[in-house]
């Protein structure tokens, strides 16, 4: 930063805010910090009394906080995400469409650990909608650097921090189990609600199931659905440790590959997730509690979003769910910051 006439000033970059103050009417930030003074500018800023002005020197290893925002926004942006422009050394990003957001948590503590640099994002793994702002992307002092922006992106390895993974028109099955509702002692009242849930994220079909408590049955009518392409198997109830809850046996006689059989996530604890293995990829088959027919947000639901997106999960990712995982309804829905 050095001191420099206004006369002299024009295409030099300023360096602090100036606030123009116009007597009983406003007093308002005329130039904002990084503006690029014009010829047009010199005689305002003579008449709000600033003959000299602090301005952007170039030093050498050094980048202004604005070139420096713009090269931290190419190592964060990825697909499907648009930019604003830079102002004051922060650069937003929002979603171009509908999708699951991804963040590498791990590079984004590694990023925001270097200093100078700040980048604050929405919690990744959930659905973004088209036009929510994603993350912003702030260079914290008014001239960072480059070795800092260098080490970020030496970090990153090329791979972009922050994306957004459209959902894909999958074919899902939903396997509903049950005697009492499959010998229609009771009406199935809880399968539209569940498949309300996968419709949002507009699959190519849904079809429901009803099959009785017999694990043999169960598992048939799931590896029917495999065979007819369906890329998404939910089965609802018979997930409990009671003797007479088989739908985990059921899912484990398909042969799939079974993730975890218990989250740390309330409500839907109980949940079960595996893939099955075949060409052109694996198939999630879920075992949802009774608890997605009656509670608004449950386990079922943190999870959809990366079933639809074709996104795979991991179990060590399922473990790290328990931090929120208590009250899932407000850490985990849409929009939220936390």
């Amino acid at each position: 930063m050095t001191v420099i006439n206004t006369i002299d000033a024009s295409g030099r970059v300023l360096c602090h805010d100036l606030t123009e103050v116009i007597p009983g009417k406003s007093k308002t930030t005329r130039f904002r910090k990084g503006h690029i003074i014009r010829e047009e500018d010199i005689p305002v800023l003579l008449d709000m009394g600033k003959e000299r002005l602090y301005v952007w020197e170039e030093k050498p290893g050094m980048l202004h906080e604005e070139a420096g925002a713009e090269q931290l926004r190419l190592i964060c942006q990825g697909a499907n995400l648009t930019a604003a422009p830079v102002r004051e050394g922060k650069i937003e990003l929002f979603a171009a469409g509908r999708g699951l957001l991804k963040i590498d948590s791990q590079k984004l503590i590694a990023l925001n650990s270097l200093g100078g640099i700040a980048v604050i994002t929405r919690r990744g793994n959930r659905d973004v909608a088209a036009g929510e702002k994603i993350a912003a992307l702030k260079i914290i002092p008014l001239a960072i650097a480059a070795e800092i922006l260098e080490r970020a992106s030496a970090l990153c390895g090329g791979v972009p921090l922050i994306n957004i993974i459209p959902f894909t028109r999958k074919k899902a099955a939903l396997i509903v189990t049950g005697g009492e509702v499959y010998h229609g002692r009771i009406p199935d009242t809880g399968s539209a609600i569940v498949r309300k849930k996968i419709e949002a994220y507009a699959p190519e079909s849904v079809e429901t199931v009803l099959v009785d408590d017999n694990p043999a049955n169960i598992t048939a009518r799931i590896q029917e659905m495999l065979e007819r392409g369906v890329e998404l198997v939910i089965c609802t109830g018979g997930m409990s440790v009671d003797p007479d809850d088989k739908t985990p046996l059921a899912i484990k006689n398909t042969g799939a590959r079974i993730v975890s059989y218990g989250l740390p996530l309330m409500p839907g604890t109980m949940l079960m997730l595996a893939y099955y293995e075949k060409p052109g990829g694996a198939v999630p088959i879920v075992g949802a509690p009774a608890c997605v027919f009656y509670e608004h947000t449950t386990a079922l639901d943190i999870l959809l979003p990366r079933l639809m997106a074709g996104d795979p999960i991991q179990a060590e990712e399922l473990a790290a769910l328990g931090e929120g995982g208590l009250d899932i309804a407000n850490a985990f829905s849409r929009g939220s910051t936390e």
